[in-house]
């Protein structure tokens, strides 16, 4: 049994985890990431649901920049489902341009997109939680600024009772396996097990 309902829009929202390479060129298409695996496993599981799955990603960006296209990527597509997952650039500008974004901003903008989606949409949220595992110890540094983010995520999620997905507990407890690089060789993004990773945390909370 699944949470989504039949013919519903559903809208995945962030960064180059997202992105993962789509073609800009083609609205349909998903990129090559755990976007593609969700929607590809949840329309085996449930071919007669018709479920249409969209993919606005965009690599590079942070909350800021998810809040001013959202009108174009996001509200006017009419999802009736809204997957965001994005915070890793908030905090990783901090480190390699010296262009930090503190918690109260992430959070103010975060949550400025969640009652916008709620108020003009009445959509459904499935917030995903940022991730990092340190494969240097630049890397490590990195805790300090993304750990309140990502307390900031589920306080949201909390707040506005939404579906959640705690993807640095999840990464953390299969990097203890094998090392960090197995799952992300570079501490950001995804290797091809990361992202089914991902994509299996994503239906689990919609429970597919």
């Amino acid at each position: 049994m699944t949470l989504i309902e039949n013919n519903a829009i559903v809208l995945f929202q962030g960064d180059s985890i997202t992105d993962a390479l789509r073609n800009r060129d083609n609205p349909a298409d998903l990129g090559c990431g755990y976007v593609n695996l969700a929607a590809s496993l949840f329309g085996c599981r449930y071919p007669e649901k018709q479920v249409t799955f969209l993919n606005r990603g965009v690599s590079g960006d942070r909350t800021d920049h998810l809040e001013n296209r959202w009108e174009e990527d996001c509200l006017n597509l009419k999802p009736t489902w809204v997957s965001i997952y994005v915070g890793i650039n908030d905090t990783w500008r901090r480190y390699d341009t010296n262009d930090p974004v503190t918690r109260e901003d992430f959070e103010n903008r975060y949550r400025k997109l969640i009652r916008t989606t709620k108020d003009k949409l009445n959509a459904n949220l499935i917030l995903i939680e940022p991730f990092v595992l340190p494969v240097n110890d630049g890397q490590k540094q990195w805790r300090e600024d993304l750990d309140p983010k990502i307390q900031a995520v589920r306080e949201l999620a909390g707040e506005f009772r939404t579906l959640y997905v705690p993807l640095d507990g999840l990464f953390a407890q299969a990097a203890a396996r094998t090392g960090p690089e197995y799952w992300a060789p570079d501490g950001v993004h995804p290797s091809p097990a990361g992202s089914a990773l991902i994509a299996e945390a994503w239906l689990r909370a919609v429970k597919a």
